[in-house]
């Protein structure tokens, strides 16, 4: 295995990490973002009052976003293994 192919294989393995987890970090930021103005809005400086809505929201998304999640996961396992022959040279 070369160091471009190497290269090229880790740049996939975290090009495919950012793009699954990407709509569960946009969820929080958006719900993080929500909060923070529900906050300010009504003057409630309380910790709890915006880190449980920030949690359930991102709990919701990962639990509708589980089977894409793990469909992605395993589409890109199929094709790492489906290449064996090409990292033992």
């Amino acid at each position: 295995m070369n160091p471009t192919f190497a290269a090229e294989l880790i740049r996939e393995a975290l090009m495919t990490a950012f793009f699954i987890s990407l709509p569960l970090l946009a969820i929080g930021f958006v719900a993080g973002i929500v909060m923070s103005v529900i906050q300010i809005v009504t003057s409630i400086q309380d910790a709890s009052f915006g880190a449980v809505p920030r949690l359930a929201a991102f709990l919701l998304a990962f639990i509708t976003l589980l089977p894409w999640m793990v469909n992605k996961w395993m589409v890109y396992a199929a094709a790492l293994m489906g290449d064996l022959g090409r990292y033992a040279r």
